[in-house]
């Protein structure tokens, strides 16, 4: 499958979230006004400062979290509050069962499902061969690294072949050369499968290596303060990053970021400074 950037994956329209109050806190104005449309095909990624609403984001657009003003959409219809057939998640903790092998981590959904047993071989047969997992299909998670345990949660997201892929800082446990080999595999499942794919990260050289477009967002409430288009091919890997160009975009989204995360940081002390005079 080839990107259109004329049809839309998912859409946010006005979209704001906050948190009720809770043991005598304020409410929390995590998210937005914000607006954004992701086209089908493209990886996009979004970048900002700790605490301003990334993960907020996830939740919204994966159906997980309902906004509290505006409208959410995947492909042309409105988000409730599960995730919908066609959406997959993939978070950064680990989430694999550790009672399970690799083969039965990854056909768990699929079986959830009630899918006729031939059709659960054959896509978990498949997904396991694409993400290098073959030789370790009856392993048990705890005989793995903590690369590989990242990569049967992928497989077990590939499986139900989901038409959007949402990725929540997947590979933020990683060291830096195995998360630039992982962001290889996650382009080449990108390229195979056709899928449209957000990635949170707070990683900059990572979000400029995967992404045709790039997010910023601003400090709490996060709204996207610019979107850059990196004009990257289709058929980048991580050689890229040895591009002069490739700095070039990490010193720009870092140019804009410095400021956002300062002010993120004030906030946060602030806020420590109320709950201790509390």
């Amino acid at each position: 499958m080839t990107d259109d950037k004329t049809a839309v994956a998912a859409e946010l329209v006005g979209v704001t979230r906050v948190y009720p109050a809770r043991a005598g806190h304020a409410p929390v104005h995590a998210l937005g006004p914000l607006d954004l449309k992701l086209h089908r095909g493209e990886f996009f990624s979004v970048v900002g400062p700790s605490g301003c609403g990334k993960s907020t984001l996830l939740d919204v657009l994966s159906g997980l979290a309902p906004p509290t003003e505006g409208k959410a959409f995947f492909e042309g219809r409105p988000l409730n509050d599960t995730v919908p057939d066609g959406i997959g998640v993939v978070f950064q903790e680990d989430a694999s069962f550790p009672w399970l092998t690799v083969f039965d981590n990854v056909a768990f959904g699929l079986r959830r499902k009630g899918m006729e047993a031939g059709e659960v071989r054959r896509r978990v047969d498949y997904a396991i061969n694409f993400m290098g997992l073959k030789a370790f299909a009856t392993a048990y998670p705890a005989q793995l690294s903590g690369g590989m345990r990242q990569r049967v949660c992928i497989a077990r997201t590939l499986v139900m072949e989901p038409r959007l892929i949402l990725l929540d800082e997947p590979f933020g446990a990683l060291d830096q050369q195995t998360r630039l080999l992982m962001g290889d595999e996650l382009l080449r499942l990108w390229r195979e499968t056709g899928a449209t794919v957000m990635l949170i990260t707070h990683a900059l050289d990572e979000a400029n290596l995967l992404s045709d477009r790039i997010g910023v967002m601003s400090a709490r409430p996060g709204i996207f303060i610019d979107v850059v288009e990196t004009g990257w091919s289709r058929d980048r890997d991580s050689t890229l990053a040895a591009d002069a160009r490739f700095g070039l975009v990490s010193n720009r989204l870092w140019s804009m970021l410095r400021s956002e995360s300062m002010r993120a940081m004030g906030q946060q002390t602030g806020e420590r400074a109320a709950e201790a005079a509390e």
